[in-house]
Order: structure tokens, then C-alpha cells, then sequence
């Protein structure tokens, strides 16, 4: 199964932080939801998934198999919830899925890519700086240097640019 990274980052490099003066930009949002329909299913952190369902954007997905990743929590009604990121690709591969989409989080973007779980990366940059934000912290032991193989750079418009890599799993 094919694992694709999905991701929005500021200018600068760290996490797009969105918030009621920093909303997230319409162009990365319909980018996603086409991405997730392609898929049919996406995985979640518990935090973000909850920040979809305060924001009313929960029930727009109702018709995909949304996997949400926590430790802390069991159970919630409507998806399916997990302990960890190779149970929630287990989950989707045992559905037939082809490709598993992994959405928001950064803490679950570094659990997938510490644990070699990324074929692609999808990042889009939006035309912001943050100062303070959140990052993408691979662990240096297993990830000192990858190669990505450029598969696609465009455009999604109002200053979003997205480029999409392919991990070199050889290295």
C-alpha cells in the first residue's frame, strides 16, 4: 500500500498553524479533500481530528473510512481509532485500500516518518512566515539523509505552492 504524507507549512518551513486570525487557506483545504476522495480514507491525529469536528468540517468526510491514531483515547463514534500508526495502515490495508493518505499532526507526521511508513510527501507552502510553529523532527539515527524524487511542483493558487516527493527507500 501506498502511504502519502500530506502536509501544509508556512513559508518558512514549520506547520501552518490555523486559528481564528490565521485561517487555513481555501486552496489547501480543497486540495486535501480531493486527495482524500482519491484515497477514500485519510488517518489522523486525535487533536487535529477533534479541531475538524469544532470547525464543522468533520461531516464533509462521513463517506470516508477516517482512521484517528491515539494513545490516549478508545473509542470514537463514527471512525476508527487506533494505538498506533502501523495499526492504522494495517486497518486500511486490510480493507483493500491501495493508498493510505495521512493528514494532520505534526507529532503523527514524525511518529509515520521515524517509522519509514512514507512513500510521498505532499507539502503545501502557504504565502505565510511563522515565528513560532511546529516542525518536522525525523529521528537523525534512522533518517541522517534521504533522497526525495520530485514528482510534481504546481501552482493551487492565491500564493500556495505544492510539491510532491517520492521517498528513496533505498538509503
Amino acid at each position: 500500500m501506498k502511504t502519502i504524507l500530506w502536509a501544509t507549512l508556512t513559508g518558512n518551513g514549520n506547520y501552518a498553524q490555523s486559528g481564528p486570525n490565521n485561517p487555513p487557506k481555501q486552496e489547501a483545504l480543497t486540495d486535501f479533500a480531493a486527495h482524500a476522495r482519491e484515497a477514500g480514507n485519510f488517518i489522523v491525529g486525535r487533536r487535529t481530528f477533534e479541531g475538524m469536528q469544532a470547525n464543522g468540517s468533520g461531516g464533509y468526510f462521513s463517506e470516508m473510512d477516517i482512521v484517528v491514531v491515539s494513545g490516549s483515547v478508545k473509542e470514537i463514534p463514527g471512525v476508527k481509532v487506533v494505538s498506533s500508526p502501523s495499526d492504522a495502515l494495517s486497518y486500511l490495508r486490510d480493507k483493500g485500500y491501495p493508498t493510505a493518505l495521512i493528514s494532520g499532526g505534526a507529532d503523527l507526521h514524525n511518529a509515520f516518518l521515524s517509522q519509514g511508513l512514507v512513500d510521498e510527501l505532499i507539502f503545501n507552502i502557504a504565502p505565510v512566515l511563522e515565528g513560532k510553529g511546529l516542525n518536522l523532527l525525523i529521528d537523525t539515527e534512522k533518517y541522517q539523509y534521504k533522497e526525495v524524487e520530485l514528482l510534481n511542483l504546481k501552482s493551487l493558487g492565491s500564493g500556495v505552492v505544492q510539491v510532491h516527493y517520492a521517498i528513496d527507500h533505498t538509503m
